[in-house]
């Protein structure tokens, strides 16, 4: 079993399965092990859809870093990979990412070994590979730094780009959210066609 989740002060990663995120300062929890929303919200308080950001899928394609950056393009984008039995990737560069904004020296020693021991280690329960990770050993997560795993992230990070990530823009999910897209952003005006053609034979 691996260490209880760790409470952080503007957002929260999920050390137990790593899958799930909250990000206070945006007013968003999503992301449970099964890839289940469990709370999406703008920053006004009212819930996210895709009619309100008729453009995500936009964003998705244009960059990796804009799908990692979106809560419903992480949550879009580990369905995927957890299909292709790679989630492992996403997760470990979402933890990363979490553990570059700790400050204190005690939770970034828990959180170095959680990901040492979840992704790195010879008995990982989900090992990404990577080239140099037979260098990590315990012995350096007793003085961790912010930059510890970067080359590591990075290694993962181009591994997604260059491989899963194009065939994501190419998968049946991603298209059919694109679709989704399309159909609600064309609604009001499909809409307002009608109500103009109504005033027009009322007259």
């Amino acid at each position: 079993c691996l260490p209880a989740p760790l409470a952080l002060e503007s957002s929260c990663f999920s050390a137990t399965s790593y899958g799930r995120q909250c990000l206070s300062a945006e007013g968003v929890e999503f992301l449970t092990p099964d890839s289940t929303v469990l709370n999406i919200h703008d920053s006004d308080g009212s819930p996210s859809s895709s009619h309100q950001n008729p453009k995500s899928t936009a964003k998705w394609a244009a960059s990796l870093e804009n799908l990692l950056e979106d809560p419903e393009g992480v949550k879009r984008f580990r369905e995927f990979l957890k299909k292709e039995f790679s989630e492992e990737n996403v997760l470990f560069w979402l933890a990363c990412e979490d553990f570059k904004k700790t400050q204190d020296k005690k939770q970034m020693q828990e959180k170095a070994k959680e990901i040492y021991m979840t992704f790195l280690s010879s008995k990982a329960s989900s090992q990404v590979n990577v080239e140099g990770q037979s260098r990590l050993n315990e012995k350096i997560l007793e003085e961790p730094h912010p930059l510890m795993f970067q080359k590591l992230q990075d290694q993962i990070f181009n591994l997604m780009k260059y491989d899963s990530y194009s065939r994501f823009l190419k998968s049946d999910l991603f298209l059919k959210h694109k679709r989704t897209e399309e159909e609600e952003e064309d609604a009001p005006d499909a809409q307002s066609a009608a109500k103009r053609a109504s005033r027009i034979y009322n007259t």
